[in-house]
């Protein structure tokens, strides 16, 4: 079973850069997009085998995700339940026999550090959602959580450290949700490696390899034993991001 995610940074953009291609290429049992920066209406972008289903932000041309699907879920569930966090479309979490799979786009702390204290709050509260659901059965988390966890998961470290996505808070957090029950299913595969999945528009960074890896499948621990594979689709291009990839066997 094989599991795409994309931080797409505006699917109607995408759409003009191979996007149907890259899509059919990969061929996944489940494709999660974040930042759709679309509302309901604007695309009418469906593949044959595939339903999906949309989370949008109530605020015009800004966040949102989507999952498309291989296989009906048993339910489908859009935000966490929190209305303080459930009005950008970041969250869409399907309930499959085996396990959960939620795709989320976490909320960026800004320059400034301006939405770090609510980058806290959503943090602390994004990870009760999941221990919840992984009460009842396993979870696959994937997405743009916006961290570089460790220094190996970006270029330049030591002069991003004050920088929204390398704070030392923003790290701790992801520290805490992994000891609460969680793999990074890429570094647990690929202990040593150095792949990035994310590369700014400025200064040529994704010609320099100037990178960080901010994009991630999470496995609970209760379904580890289940991961066969994870890949960084770097050679994939039509956003600052590229895919990622988790391949499961139930």
């Amino acid at each position: 079973m094989k599991l795409i995610s994309w931080n797409v940074n505006g699917l109607r953009a995408v759409v003009g850069k191979n996007f149907a291609e890259d899509f059919e290429k990969l061929d996944a049992d489940f494709f999660c997009l974040q930042e759709t920066k679309m509302q309901e209406g604007q695309l009418d972008l469906e593949f044959m085998g595939y339903q999906s289903y949309w989370n949008y932000a109530d605020k015009k041309g800004y966040s949102g995700t989507a999952i498309y699907t291989k296989h009906t879920p048993i339910s489908v569930t859009y935000g966490m339940g929190i209305d303080e966090h459930d009005h950008e479309g970041r969250v869409i979490t399907l309930e499959m026999e085996k396990f959960y799979l939620v795709c989320v786009y976490t909320p960026n702390s800004q320059d400034g550090l301006k939405r770090l204290d609510y980058r806290m709050k959503w943090e602390d509260d994004f990870r009760e959602y999941l221990l919840s659901l992984s009460k009842k059965k396993g979870v696959v988390v994937c997405g743009d959580l916006n961290v570089a966890h460790k220094e190996i998961d970006l270029k330049n470290p030591k002069t991003n450290t004050m920088n929204p996505g390398f704070t030392q808070e923003e790290r701790d957090k992801m520290t805490t949700l992994l000891d609460s029950g969680f793999v990074d299913s890429w570094r647990m595969l690929n202990p040593d490696t150095v792949k990035y999945s994310w590369w700014s528009y400025r200064f040529h960074a994704r010609e320099k390899n100037t990178g960080w890896r901010i994009d991630y499948f999470l496995v609970s621990e209760n379904i580890k034993e289940n991961i066969k594979g994870a890949e960084i689709h770097n050679e994939i291009f039509g956003s600052d991001h590229c895919p990622v990839e988790l391949t499961l066997d139930f």
